[in-house]
C-alpha cells in the first residue's frame, strides 16, 4: 500500500509566513513533527513552507577551503546562509520555491530509504498529472545538490528530495522550483562554489554547476503556474488519498519541543560556521 494512503492527513501550511520566517525554524519544525508523529501523538503530517532569499548549505559544504569567501559572496547578493541537518549540498530557497515535508511514523517493519523517496515521487507525479508531463527521477549531472532522486522534465531538474529520520519519525522533504528562473538560481550556486573552492582540489568532489540543467515548473510546463496553484494540487491529491485532511498548528506540547529544537538547531548552525 502507498504511504500516501492515510486515514487522515494533518496539514501545516507555512508557505505565506514571509521574510521573517527563518529556514532554521523549518528544521526545528520537522524535528518536532518527527517526534510527535513517531510517538503516535500526531497522524501523518504534510507541512508546506517557503523561505525568502535563503541559501541552505549541506554539512559537506562547510568543509570548503574558502567557505567564508563563498558565504560573503552570497550575502552580498542579499541571501541568508544556513546549514541544514539532513544530507545533500547547497540549494536556493526563495519565494518561487515551494518546500513540502511529509512526516510518517516509522512502522515496525520500517520505511526503507527508497520507499520514502518513491512516496514523494508518487505524490509529485499525482499532483502534476493534469499537465501531462513525464517526470523522471535520476541524477541530473550539472545541477546543484545532485542525487539519484533529482526530479526532471526533458532532462532539466526542477526539484530535489532529502530525508531526515528521528525518534521513529521519517520526514521526506522536497524543494520544488515553481516560478522564476532555474538557471539563475543555479548560477548563484555556481558562483558560490567558485568563490569557496578557488580552483583548489579537495578530497570531496563538489558539483560543477551547469545552469542550463535546471528550470522551474513555470519554465517547463505552464508559465501561469504559481506556488498557490501547486499548493492546491497538493491538498487535492492528499484529499484523494485519504478519508480526510485537516489544517492544524502545533499543539502546546509540540510548541515547547519546537523551542528546544530551535535552540539546538541555532547552536548546531553556529558551530558549523566556526
Amino acid at each position: 500500500m502507498s504511504l500516501l494512503q492515510q486515514t487522515s492527513w494533518r496539514i501545516i501550511d507555512q508557505s505565506s509566513h514571509g521574510y521573517q520566517f527563518n529556514g532554521l525554524q523549518s528544521f526545528a519544525m520537522d524535528d518536532t513533527l518527527c517526534a510527535s508523529v513517531g510517538k503516535g501523538e500526531s497522524v501523518a503530517t504534510a507541512r508546506t513552507w517557503v523561505h525568502h532569499q535563503t541559501i541552505v548549505l549541506g554539512i559537506q559544504d562547510t568543509k570548503l577551503p574558502y567557505l567564508q569567501h563563498g558565504v560573503n559572496l552570497l550575502e552580498s547578493h542579499g541571501y541568508r546562509v544556513i546549514v541544514r541537518n539532513s544530507g545533500g549540498l547547497a540549494v536556493v530557497l526563495d519565494e518561487g520555491v515551494l518546500n513540502i515535508s511529509l512526516i510518517f511514523h516509522e512502522t515496525e517493519k520500517g520505511i526503507d530509504i527508497n520507499r520514502g523517496y518513491d512516496t514523494m515521487l508518487e505524490l509529485i507525479r499525482k499532483m502534476l498529472q493534469g499537465y501531462q508531463v513525464d517526470i523522471e527521477a535520476r541524477e541530473i549531472v550539472g545541477s546543484y545538490c545532485p542525487g539519484s532522486y533529482d526530479l526532471s522534465i526533458n532532462g532539466q531538474k526542477f526539484a530535489g528530495i532529502s530525508q531526515r529520520r528521528l525518534r521513529n519519525g521519517v520526514a521526506v522533504q522536497i524543494y520544488l522550483g515553481v516560478t522564476g528562473s532555474g538557471s539563475q538560481r543555479a548560477e548563484v550556486i555556481k558562483e558560490f562554489y567558485e568563490a569557496a573552492l578557488k580552483g583548489e582540489q579537495t578530497k570531496f568532489v563538489y558539483p560543477t554547476i551547469k545552469p542550463e540543467t535546471m528550470a522551474s515548473l513555470a519554465e517547463l510546463i505552464d508559465k501561469d503556474i504559481t506556488v498557490q496553484t501547486v499548493l492546491l494540487h497538493l491538498l487535492q491529491t492528499l484529499k484523494n488519498e485519504s478519508q480526510s485532511i485537516f489544517a492544524s498548528q502545533l499543539t502546546e506540547g509540540e510548541m515547547e519541543l519546537f523551542e528546544q529544537n530551535y535552540m539546538r538547531v541555532l547552536e548546531r548552525n553556529r558551530k558549523a560556521f566556526d
